[in-house]
């Protein structure tokens, strides 16, 4: 693994991860399409240590106001929110366990990347048209946000998109799409730090060495910068360039594998 090809996936981290388009897919993927070793599983679940910097930055004023509101009233909006986020963690945290096996596995065939990017677009789409999105994340209660959290699960498939998974469920359940967006940006926070926790210990120290760091580096920079076009494309803009991309290429990876 050379430091280029780090970047190159870590800037595919960084992108997939807050844009509806599934890292998973892309960085298995990447080394099939451009002759590159694969380098695990585990390795891909560490890049996100670089996008889970760039969240936890942009988000910054945020979680330090949630988690003081969270212990010092936590009936406020924001101190709820802390004890949501915890519970719409808990159903990804489960299924992250007992279904790493096949995370690792069967859902990394080409074939079924493709079918998943395709297949949930058309629920992304479904969600995007859904009239009277007119919910704040501040609205969040104690069901939506173990409905979020379960939808999350579908995210262990690569193709289906862990922040498409959770902007889906929020958006049909009512919330703006800045909205929903922000809420599974703050959910993937936990999320990610627990998966890397969770597979660090299959990580060789001689994979830990200067290209891994420039992979950090690229998914942490590029993921600032995507979290903040796709804040910021939302405010006016629907989901439908990302889900024609989504669409595109399980096409091309279908005929690609066929």
């Amino acid at each position: 693994m050379t430091e280029l090809h780090a970047a190159v996936l870590g800037v595919l981290q960084g992108a997939g991860e807050f844009l509806p388009v599934s890292s998973s897919a892309h960085l298995a993927l990447a080394p099939r399409l451009l002759g590159w070793q694969y380098q695990g599983l585990a390795y891909d679940v560490m890049l996100h240590l670089g996008t889970l910097g760039a969240v936890a930055l942009y988000f910054a004023k945020d979680w330090l106001k949630i988690f003081r509101d969270g212990f010092s009233a936590p009936r406020s909006p924001d101190g709820r929110l802390l004890w949501l986020l915890v519970l719409a963690s808990l159903p990804a945290a489960v299924a992250g366990v007992l279904l790493n096996h096949l995370a690792e596995t069967a859902f990394r065939n080409p074939l079924w990347i493709a079918f998943n990017l395709v297949f949930f677009s058309v629920f992304i789409w479904l969600a995007d048209r859904r009239p009277r999105q007119t919910l704040a994340e501040s609205a969040l209660t104690a069901r939506d946000a173990l409905l979020i959290g379960l939808a999350q699960c579908l995210a262990l498939m690569p193709g289906a998109s862990r922040s498409g998974m959770t902007i889906m469920a929020a958006l049909f359940l009512g919330y703006r799409r800045a909205s929903a967006a922000r809420l599974s940006f703050l959910l993937s926070t936990p999320v990610i730090f627990g998966a890397a926790l969770l597979e660090s210990r299959k990580i060789a120290p001689a994979q830990l060495d200067a290209a891994f760091a420039w992979g950090l580096g690229a998914a942490f920079l590029s993921g600032l910068a995507f979290i903040w076009l796709l804040m910021s494309w939302l405010q006016k803009r629907d989901l439908k360039p990302f889900l024609a991309y989504r669409v595109a290429l399980g096409a091309y990876i279908f005929w690609l594998f066929r």
